[in-house]
């Protein structure tokens, strides 16, 4: 058997400011937004160069799903965006507005620094040693 995981599901408050966020801030491409109806949509981002796991943008429907908003991973580090140019990438995330919990590392198996996304979640900006 060969399989991946294709799609993540993201909780968001609205579509269009976490499209906006991930397109702008982190420089993802909207691969696809599609209406359901009901005013749900179909909406996929992915990583710049395409590869990885994709999000799926999933607007929070009820309270539950609402109080999920930014604590989806519990406070802990939630998904981890690998780069292949930490600097580059650090600079225009933080020239975008994002912001980072702390001053980039240098660790035994990368560089990295967490940051958060509009809603609060923790993620790693990560360059892997090569």
């Amino acid at each position: 058997m060969q399989a991946q995981i294709g799609a993540v599901t993201f909780l968001v408050r609205d579509y269009d400011e976490a499209i906006a966020f991930f397109t702008q801030a982190l420089r993802f491409s909207l691969v696809e937004d599609s209406a359901l109806g009901d005013g749900k949509r179909w909406v996929l981002v992915a990583p710049p160069g395409g590869a990885g796991v994709r999000l799926l943008l999933a607007r929070a429907a009820n309270p539950e799903q609402l109080a999920a908003v930014g604590r989806q991973a519990g406070g802990r580090v939630f998904l981890f965006l690998h780069t292949d140019d930490f600097a580059r990438d650090h600079q225009a995330m933080k020239q975008h507005g994002v912001r980072f919990a702390e001053e980039p590392r240098h660790e035994a198996y990368g560089t990295v620094a967490v940051f958060e996304d509009l809603y609060g979640n923790k993620w790693d900006l990560l360059q892997l040693k090569r």
